[in-house]
């Protein structure tokens, strides 16, 4: 994460507040926020089409590499979404044989997720797809803005991480918990 300030003025937010009244819809930051996550979505689609895979099992996939076996709570916490839907992605990649679900040790009620070979497999195929799909989503933007639009776009989602009906619970504290 980057140590950019956080602008907390009483001034700036009423100014803001105001800005925006008078602005067309298409200049606006949430409709451009939603806008381009749409067009990563259908460029991750575009990528990675041949394995028939959506943003959101990928991600889970990717916590599970990153993490190891972990609970769906865990799971759900880790990429911002919600418990039941965390549990209906987890339902449709064990159904595909990218993860498989163990009863816990510490606990027989509990049932953790972990990668299979498959799954590994399917995240290796996906690598290219992915790295272009990112790369495509900021190729308009010169070299040197693309570090500092990730930096204030990490500064953007850090500050309002608790704002969100799913915060993520960040690395440094799944380490510390």
């Amino acid at each position: 994460m980057t140590d950019l300030p956080i602008a907390e003025s009483a001034e700036s937010a009423d100014q803001a507040t105001t800005d925006w009244r008078g602005t067309s819809l298409e200049s606006r930051p949430g409709f451009l926020i939603r806008r381009l996550h749409q067009i990563h979505v259908a460029l991750f689609f575009e990528e990675c089409a041949p394995e028939g895979i959506t943003p959101v099992q990928y991600s889970i996939l990717t916590a599970l590499e990153q993490l190891g076996p972990s609970e769906q709570i865990a799971l759900s916490r880790a990429v911002g979404l919600d418990r039941a839907n965390t549990a209906d992605v987890i339902t449709r990649l064990v159904e595909r044989r990218f993860i498989q679900r163990k009863v816990a040790r510490s606990d027989k009620r509990k049932k953790v997720a972990e990668l299979t070979e498959v799954g590994r497999a399917l995240l290796a195929r996906l690598e290219v797809g992915v790295a272009r799909a990112h790369q495509r989503t900021i190729e308009k933007l010169p070299p040197a803005a693309r570090e500092q639009f990730m930096q204030h776009l990490q500064l953007l989602v850090e500050a309002g991480n608790e704002s969100s009906r799913t915060p993520v619970t960040r690395a440094k504290e799944r380490e510390a918990g």
